[in-house]
């Protein structure tokens, strides 16, 4: 069964502040399996927040490049969780510009609960960042889940909301025929499924049900594997099997599966190697354990740099944690049949279109390029489908041709990869999940933030803070971005009300239309 919604302008400016507030009293606790954290309450907003748990050991020298293993520490008392962990390894903006240190020491986790429910068992959402498994952190501040919990707790539908880091790049998505024999392949999912199962063992202790776990994530867009990337893969993982760490499951911009296809082991091989001449590995007996004892400081050096530039470091068929290839999976209901929530902003592909296309040959020579097709037969249908008519393509907000700054034929160009990137594996997975007899929702987010250009339209990422209930905008200007909500209508703000209410509606009773009244 599949359940569509529209989301369409409807709202002003939206509110949200750092996760340790100003209004600060008694000390709240939560336990785990190895000990009791202390955290801090915010009596402003009414949460608890819980800061840097680790949930696997570090992935240091040994551990370097091998599954993560279970936090082996133990203590007495109470330890301190009030600031946030180090930010694992990547490189792109999303992690410089967040104000947290950067280290292999990173897989941890944040807990906002609301303030009072701590004997209580609620449902929880788990959020997984975006960032093109390049970059980014839980710590975030576009990502601050304190609104959410908030405004689930006016709707009546009370949730807790748990953010967590993963390794990325070439720490966390290196692959090769070494690491394919070692069954290391995906190590950044993998972390995310450690995380899960640390939530699923521990979050009883803090007033969370385990039994009521929603992953959720936006983005992690890659040509070659699954968009909302990280939800996707989970539902997929070891053929659908998942051991009940999670009853449903949320993807923004994207689905478990690709249009691309998917680089072969050669390819993954000679960035490993590289990598290995680079750092004077490739002459050691073991090129895997010589990578993990090398000094942070040259493995860095080295991954950071132009020997990593052939753009590589993204989930892989590793025939381990991915079995086969998902579209296949979803057709033969290999897949995790979780209630899903998924959906798109009108205007994606207009975030990943080049703007150097200006003829019908440029139009055709992209779409052989980009791997869409080298068939002759399909570049025609495709050329038939989205023709140059500018009144037709995306984004609508964009009236008339665009010039060559965009490209004659941007329109035209944003239109078809839009529909091949994000809305056809979008409508493709609903109707795999209304095949097998799975309930599904689906939304289409159409709104133009504050500091966007019209002729880019409702894009990627637009709908994060209006989802997030972010409505001053926290963590945007510092990003090098604008405020989405400044300057614009009342009824922006209630698009987001109603948004964030939705999500943590699904999270709750695994329904996004009953939110407690919209």
């Amino acid at each position: 069964m599949t359940r569509t919604f529209g989301l369409l302008l409807a709202g002003v400016a939206l509110s949200q502040l750092p996760f340790l507030g100003s209004c600060l009293s008694a000390a709240p606790t939560g336990s785990s399996l190895n000990g009791t954290f202390i955290g801090v309450h915010n009596s402003y907003y009414g949460v608890d927040t819980f800061l840097g748990i680790p949930y696997a050991q570090p992935p240091l020298s040994s551990l370097r490049y091998r599954a993560p293993q279970p936090s082996n520490s133990s203590w007495s008392g109470a330890k301190n969780a009030t600031t946030f962990g180090d930010q694992c390894v990547g490189y792109g903006s999303d992690t410089e510009t967040t104000d947290v240190p950067v280290s292999e020491n990173c897989l941890v986790l944040n807990i906002v609960r609301p303030s009072g429910f701590e004997n209580t068992s609620l449902p929880v959402g788990i959020w997984i960042h975006g960032g093109n498994y390049q970059q980014g952190s839980s710590a975030d501040p576009r990502y601050n889940l304190t609104f959410m919990v908030q405004s689930s707790v006016e709707a009546g539908n009370p949730i807790i909301a748990i953010g967590i880091n993963y390794r990325l790049h070439t720490w966390g998505f290196l692959f090769s025929q070494e690491i394919k024999d070692a069954k290391i392949g995906n190590l950044g999912l993998r972390d995310q499924r450690a995380a899960i199962l640390w939530v699923n063992e521990n979050i009883a202790g803090f007033g969370g049900d385990p039994n009521k776990v929603t992953i959720w994530g936006e983005s992690s867009y890659v040509k070659a594997l699954f968009g909302a990337g990280s939800v996707g893969a989970h539902l997929v993982a070891y053929n659908g099997s998942h051991g009940g760490l999670f009853r449903a499951a949320i993807a923004e911009s994207g689905s478990p599966i690709s249009w691309s296809r998917y680089a072969p082991i050669s390819e993954h091989q000679s960035l490993y190697d590289n990598i290995t001449i680079a750092t004077g590995c490739s002459n050691a007996t073991d090129t895997l354990d010589c990578l993990r004892y090398l000094p942070f400081e040259t493995l860095n050096n080295v991954l950071n740099s132009s020997v990593t530039s052939d753009d590589l470091q993204y989930p892989v068929i590793d025939e381990d944690f991915i079995l086969q290839d998902p579209t296949t999976q979803l057709l033969n209901g290999q897949f995790a049949k979780v209630p899903f929530l998924i959906g798109a902003n009108f205007d994606e592909g207009a975030s990943f279109t080049p703007t150097t296309i200006n003829t019908d040959e440029e139009f055709v020579a992209y779409l052989e390029s980009d791997g869409i097709s080298s068939d002759n037969s399909t570049l025609a249908i495709l050329q038939a489908l989205y023709p140059d008519i500018p009144e037709i393509g995306i984004p609508a907000t964009f009236h008339g041709r665009p010039g060559t700054d965009l490209g004659l034929q941007f329109k035209r160009a944003a239109s078809v990869i839009g529909d091949i990137l994000m809305h056809a594996p979008r409508r493709y997975t609903n109707q795999m999940w209304a095949a097998h007899n799975v309930t599904s929702y689906s939304y289409r987010f159409n709104v133009v933030p504050n500091g966007d250009s019209y002729s880019l339209g409702a894009s990627h990422f637009k709908e994060v803070a209006f989802v997030m209930y972010n409505i001053d905008g926290v963590g945007y200007v510092q990003k090098g971005g604008a405020d989405p909500f400044a300057n614009k209508p009342d009824s922006y703000k209630d698009l987001a009300y109603m948004m964030t209410r939705m999500w943590s509606s699904f999270i709750y009773n695994l329904d996004p239309n009953d939110s407690g009244g919209m």
